[in-house]
């Protein structure tokens, strides 16, 4: 697994309070994803799984979308 890291960088603003500053680099962490590579880099996890759960997550999709179709149709 090849790991990326992206640097997260917030200058402060002229009249900015520390709490508004550290709102704005939480935002922007969540938003580039390093936090959720971070966790799944914690542990291992083998091909198999990843697609075990791979296929899983696609078949909930599919189910939730036949699912809106359906009521769509009853409405």
């Amino acid at each position: 697994m090849m790991s990326i890291f992206i640097m997260v960088e917030v200058r402060k603003k002229e009249k900015e309070n520390v709490g508004s500053l550290l709102r704005r680099f939480s935002e922007r962490m969540k938003k580039s994803g390093v936090l959720i590579e971070a966790k799944k880099a914690q542990a291992y996890q083998k091909p198999e799984t990843r697609r075990k759960r791979r296929q899983s997550a696609l078949l909930r999709i599919k189910r939730q979308e036949d699912f809106k179709v359906k009521r769509r149709q009853s409405l």
